[in-house]
């Protein structure tokens, strides 16, 4: 109740919009439209049975584009299994198969009001927060349920400042809408800081902090306090992004820890070529507990099997990869390779290698995608293949 509380005094704080400004933002808005099928098979060692698990998304919503003055935005899932129920969706209580987390039914992603004012945005209610890389805070799209976030963002930038603060009441997790083996969301009373200056064109540094309290019932304690600088810039063809950083314990968080991070990715591009390395360690406080990043859109960065996705190991995480893209018109092919070591303790996790190819057409997409963990010391060796459909109106 406190974002929806929230969300009425903002509402009857501000003064009146300007009615013919919001009109005009009304009916330039249309609808939007947007379906996802996907089929994903998981074969996992240590169970004996494979899953397959054919879900469909549907999404409807009706986002006002940005204007001085009041907007709205609404947006809503619905994710359904199409055939057999050959998954644990970790709701479902398949736990002989492998998990693939679509769980399905309706979900309300996004409800917000929204205010512009110059340079100045306040945004109440459901609503996506992303910020820049989403390591540390993101929406996990890659997931049929994405992941939202009920509370008050503030909004301002300048020429070459910007500033971005958030408080979070509560978390609507990918597992949701309903609790399962993992609560479908997350009561919260968190901060969300990040400042950045661009002090030349093609340059950014940011610094930011996050102050995560979670009422967690699922296992892991996951409030934590975050702080850190990161840098992005490029040099022609190159590109460098770089971040440094140190985690805490915090609120109700029962280990007492300090641990930090820091990791730096290169890329070079040219001609609808990329390649790129980067190497990201998460640190661990004495192979007691290490950083996480209950927020972060974790399968962007660590792996597409997803092995380090949810809690990281205590003993810390050592992440060197590589990967290259080719784009030839609508065509684009990528592969990805990862080595995965522990920071205490000396352990060998295991290594990924991975594959993508995504055909884009007018309206419509295709992505076939494949990956494969070949455990060491860590989890167990695990296949997962991807076919995705997207058609967007």
């Amino acid at each position: 109740m406190r974002w929806v509380s929230v969300s009425t005094v903002f509402s009857v704080a501000m003064a009146f919009p300007a009615v013919a400004d919001f009109e005009q933002a009304a009916k330039a808005t249309k609808p939007l439209v947007d379906v996802r099928y996907r089929l994903e098979a998981v074969d996992q060692t240590g169970l004996k049975q494979a899953a397959r698990a054919s879900t469909a998304r549907l999404r409807l919503g009706w986002i006002m584009a940005p204007t001085d003055g009041f907007s709205v935005g609404v947006q809503a899932d619905y994710v359904a299994k199409l055939g057999p129920e050959d998954y644990n969706s970790t709701d479902n209580g398949r736990t002989e198969f492998p998990v693939v987390a679509d769980p399905t039914g309706f979900d309300l992603n996004q409800a917000f009001l929204r205010y512009r004012k110059g340079q100045v945005t306040v945004t109440a209610g459901r609503q996506r927060i992303a910020h820049p890389g989403q390591h540390f805070v993101g929406f996990k799209a890659w997931r049929q349920n994405e992941q939202s976030f009920d509370g008050l963002r503030i909004e301002t930038s300048g020429k070459r400042t910007r500033l971005d603060y958030a408080y979070v009441a509560r978390v609507n997790r990918i597992f949701g809408p309903r609790d399962g083996a993992q609560p479908g969301a997350w009561s919260s009373d968190s901060h969300l800081l990040r400042a950045s200056l661009k002090p030349a064109e093609g340059h950014r540094v940011a610094a930011f902090g996050y102050l995560l309290d979670f009422d967690s019932d699922n296992g892991p304690a996951n409030s934590s306090a975050t702080v850190g600088l990161d840098y992005a810039g490029s040099f022609g063809p190159f590109a460098l992004d770089a971040a440094v950083g140190r985690q805490t314990d915090w609120a109700d968080q029962p280990l007492d820890y300090a641990a930090p991070f820091y990791s730096l990715d290169v890329a070079w591009a040219v001609d609808g070529l990329k390649l790129g390395a980067g190497w990201q360690v998460l640190g661990s406080d004495g192979g007691r507990a290490s950083v996480q990043m209950p927020l972060g859109a974790e399968h962007i960065y660590r792996g597409w099997t997803d092995k380090f996705a949810a809690v990281k190991p205590a003993a810390g995480l050592q992440d060197v990869h590589v990967s290259a893209s080719l784009k030839v018109e609508a065509l684009t092919l990528a592969a990805t390779l990862h080595s995965y070591e522990a920071r205490r303790g000396g352990l060998d996790y295991g290594a990924e290698a991975g594959m993508s190819a995504a055909y884009a057409w007018d309206k419509l997409s295709l992505l076939l995608k494949l990956a494969r963990y070949e455990a060491d010391d860590y989890a167990t060796d695990t296949t997962k293949f991807w076919l995705m459909l997207v058609y967007s109106l």
